[in-house]
């Protein structure tokens, strides 16, 4: 497409509900300055973000963290008699009678601390958090959630780390201790935020889909930290962006609000770590060959050759001794996080990584003229495949994550496919992984073998059953049996990791296949200079739209396969490849601007070439 039509609108309706927001800061103890962003007015009731109407005027990486105030939606007691919540949702005050506790809900998680003001307090009082809804019962080398609050004049603030953020859902008020009459005043969880924008956009006629598109993108954001992408909401001592762990987490950033500067800064952030992982290795080499096709930035790339050439040799120079993987995911058929990664599953997908790795470096290295390390790695994958296909059935012990990262090489035949499909992919348990960030190699292995329904199946069983639970944030860990376990908002299992984090970003590269595989956008050489936009709609949608920014403008779509009414924007000068769902119907004719375009005859159009 050569010339720009009218930019997409998607208008959405407002959602009403009781979320009250002070953007102003109430006490001189905040950390960090207040929004300077601009209330646009418009909420997007799919998105779990309670600032989403909120844009900010050209944020940059650079910017500092910024603070707003959010107070709870509902609350319940443990003893109604014990506090008199009659005027709380008006004035913001809570009249404690005796012991008990108060549970404060605020809607979603979100990156904060609790503290509220009282003039009169007496007795003792303790506070907890979770993004649950019961406090926390960790194992003595964790972290506990709930600890006396630390007195700053009138204001109470519960402090569990130097940082003092932590990922709240509930916060608690318990009162252990009771002497005589006291008020609770200016109750509020202190959130903190990454000034950025939601410069892309995902909707579909399956809501569910759109609110996982929104759920992913949120998590993110709520880890977007100062200097880098954080880790783990829920603070267990790793918080902050491992080599290579931040892959999906900046693949679905850069689709949602195009921060490349922010995707830039992490990725030299986490040039340098050595954390031990090799698969993580080469999951950072992945977010370098994502940022430099959605970028095009020739200088990133060219910077980190070294360290990537020297990733990517390390991996052929221990591909096939059973090196000590360390970790390759929290999924037991995985070794179990770190208990045993050094199954023959989890072997077998580091050997199909690599593979894949080398391929897709290469593949970057042509397109950047450099033919010398284009033949290097090519030479890297030709030798491995031709050994590995000495063996006509050198697939057959491959589980489900071998067999995604085998099939995400693109290297391999139908019959190949077929029958790592037939195997470990048509089985609705087998098909998910524990982990939501496994469950990314897998829906991206499910749109090679050209599996939409069954990749978009998937996507409902695993992020669509933790919006079920209630989660407005993704998971470290999931399984969906947990929703029929622990209910609502209930207490998940520890699992491997010590605790389960319930917002973790590394589980967000749903966000970006949405925007890639079912809206269809992508770049198919260097910053978008070309791109594709074709939608797969499976057999179950009807319509998608949405928008990816990039930094030749924006590239925004929309197919409605029951009117046949389908718009594309497209900067100015750009070259696409436009594709029409057909959605197992015929298509007879298409008009591009009321002008015939097809009709089983192709009629010239400006801007436009059939192939």
């Amino acid at each position: 497409m050569s010339n720009r039509k009218p930019k997409l609108i998607i208008q959405l309706p407002f959602l009403i509900g009781l979320l009250c927001l002070g953007i102003s800061a109430r006490s001189q103890l905040n950390i960090y300055p207040p929004l300077s962003a601009t209330k646009t007015g418009v909420i997007n009731p799919y998105s779990p973000d309670p600032i989403f109407q909120y844009n900010w005027t050209e944020p940059k990486a650079t910017d500092g963290l910024e603070s707003f105030i959010l107070q709870p939606i509902r609350w319940i007691t443990s003893n109604r008699n014990s506090f008199n919540t009659v005027n709380f949702k008006k004035s913001n005050v809570i009249l404690v009678n005796g012991e008990g506790y108060i549970r404060f809900d605020f809607g979603q998680t979100n990156a904060g601390w609790l503290e509220f003001d009282s003039p009169d307090l007496t007795g003792k009082i303790e506070m907890s958090i979770s993004e649950y809804n019961q406090p926390p019962d960790y194992a003595p080398n964790y972290q506990p959630k709930t600890r006396s609050p630390k007195k700053y004049g009138n204001t109470y603030r519960l402090e569990l780390n130097p940082e003092l953020y932590e990922g709240v859902r509930f916060g608690w008020i318990h009162v252990k201790s009771f002497v005589g009459p006291w008020h609770i005043t200016g109750l509020r969880l202190v959130c903190q935020t990454k000034p950025v924008n939601y410069n892309g956009s995902f909707s579909c006629s399956d809501t569910t889909l759109t609110k996982i598109w929104y759920t992913g993108a949120y998590t993110v954001k709520l880890n977007l930290l100062k200097d880098y992408l954080g880790a783990i909401l829920m603070n267990r001592g790793d918080r902050f962006s491992w080599t290579g762990d931040a892959h999906p987490a900046q693949a679905a950033s850069m689709v949602a609000f195009g921060n490349y500067d922010f995707i830039k800064k992490n990725i030299a952030y986490t040039s340098t770590q050595s954390n031990g992982i090799k698969s993580y290795a080469l999951y950072w080499v992945l977010s370098l060959i994502d940022y430099y096709k959605y970028t095009g930035d020739k200088n990133t790339l060219a910077n980190y050759l070294e360290n990537a050439c020297a990733k990517l040799d390390d991996a052929y120079k221990i591909y096939g001794t059973n090196p000590n993987l360390e970790f390759y995911g929290w999924d037991e058929r995985l070794g179990a996080g770190f208990e045993h990664p050094n199954l023959p599953e989890p072997q077998n997908a580091y050997k199909m990584l690599s593979i894949r790795v080398w391929k897709e470096f290469a593949e970057v290295m042509k397109a950047d003229g450099r033919m010398d390390l284009f033949k290097k790695y090519s030479d890297y994958t030709n030798e491995k495949l031709v050994v590995l296909k000495k063996n006509p059935l050198w697939y057959q012990e491959f589980g489900l994550h071998a067999g995604a990262d085998a099939v995400t090489t693109r290297l391999l035949n139908r019959n190949e496919i077929n029958a790592i499909y037939e195997s470990s992919f048509t089985d609705k348990i087998n098909r998910i992984s524990y982990s939501p960030f496994n469950q990314y190699f897998v829906i991206q292995a499910f749109a090679v073998m050209k599996k939409y329904d069954d990749a978009l199946s998937s996507i409902q069983d695993l992020w669509g059953g933790q919006i079920k639970y209630g989660g407005t944030t993704f998971f470290e860990d999931y399984r969906p049996s947990w929703n029929n376990a622990v209910g609502i908002n209930g207490v998940v299992p520890s699992n491997q990791c010590g605790y389960t984090s319930l917002c973790h970003p590394w589980g967000a590269g749903v966000t970006k296949w949405l925007s890639e595989e079912v809206l269809g956008i992508k770049p198919t050489s260097p910053g978008f200079a070309t791109f594709d936009i074709l939608p797969h709609l499976g057999r179950t949608l009807t319509s998608v739209s949405g928008k990816t920014p990039t930094l030749r403008g924006d590239i925004s779509a929309s197919f409605d396969v029951s009117t046949g009414l389908c718009s594309i924007s497209t900067p100015a000068g750009s070259v696409g490849r436009i594709g029409i769902p057909k959605v197992e119907k015929n298509i007879v004719s298409i008009k591009v601007n009321g002008n015939l375009v097809w009709n089983g005859t192709y009629h010239p159009v400006k801007g436009l070439t059939m192939p």
